[in-house]
């Protein structure tokens, strides 16, 4: 099994590539995996990789250890409600800008920034998952969970709010109704009740959510073509924010514009003589 690395060394992270699916995974596991500021960095600055690597299909993102993600560090909080304002610390080193060639600025901001991915983002959901790594988790394109996972806001109890895009997705995943009770009780969420309410899109086994998603991925690398699987996130983030009229607009034109590829072609000739297709890759400038 070949994997390849990034030049840069993360320090809180790890970032493996097998095939056509990348997996970063969130590694502070005696803090279950809570967030700095150079975490998200490093995050970032790895999915940026997975952009421009015309190999990689899609990424997976999950937590050392006991644990998918515990929120942001409790000794940033703690300082920050000393200062009573954010703080945030120099991170220029890794500087990224994955995904959103458009500039939309409904992507521009973390976790938002993950749906103006070009490629696909699952997060594997293997324990807890709480606070901000709700939102990660909330802002990935599906979510495959360990039966033994739990999900938890934590905004209230620490006198927040619905934070970073949280009350704008996740109504959209499982209803206002569902969505307002999981902020308000803050109570924490088996995976079996998040897969009831759809926040979940897959259960799996207890240690193979990660496994799951990467072989998803493989799956859809050998049967889509990558062009597509981003133009269809596209459509389906941006379209969310439109009428339905501008929104069949813009696909009647996208549609126009899939035909004469050369992937249409490839696609037809590849059904009709019965053979794997060879879709082209995404290329992204460096």
């Amino acid at each position: 099994m070949s994997r390849d690395t990034p030049c840069t060394v993360y320090q809180e992270i790890l970032y493996e590539i097998d095939g056509p699916a990348a997996t970063i995974t969130l590694n502070r596991p005696a803090t279950l995996n809570a967030l700095t500021d150079l975490t998200q960095a490093e995050v970032r600055h790895a999915l940026d990789v997975s952009e421009r690597n015309p190999s990689v299909i899609g990424t997976v993102l999950t937590g050392a250890g006991r644990g998918f993600c515990s929120g942001v560090d409790m000794g940033a909080l703690s300082a920050m409600s000393a200062q009573g304002q954010p703080i945030k610390k120099s991170v220029e080193h890794l500087a990224a800008n994955p995904g959103n060639p458009d500039c939309d600025p409904n992507f521009m901001l973390a976790p938002t920034y993950f749906l103006a991915l070009r490629k696909p983002l699952i997060a594997a959901v293997n324990g807890v998952c709480a606070g901000l790594g709700f939102s990660y988790a909330t802002f990935c394109d599906l979510r495959f969970v360990d039966r033994n996972a739990r999900f938890v806001t934590s905004f209230g109890p620490r006198g927040l709010i619905a934070e970073h895009g949280t009350s704008w997705m996740l109504p959209r995943l499982v209803g206002p109704a569902n969505a307002l009770d999981i902020l308000w009780s803050s109570r924490k969420v088996d995976a079996e009740d998040a897969y009831r309410m759809g926040y979940a899109t897959r259960l799996t086994a207890s240690g193979e959510s990660v496994a799951d998603a990467q072989d998803y991925l493989k799956a859809i690398a050998q049967t889509s073509a990558p062009i597509s699987i981003m133009m269809m996130k596209k459509q389906v983030y941006r379209h969310l924010n439109q009428e339905l009229g501008s929104a069949m607009e813009e696909s009647n034109r996208w549609m126009r514009e899939s035909l004469a590829r050369s992937d249409f072609k490839e696609g037809v000739l590849s059904f009709t003589e019965k053979r794997p297709p060879s879709f082209q890759s995404i290329e992204v400038d460096q």
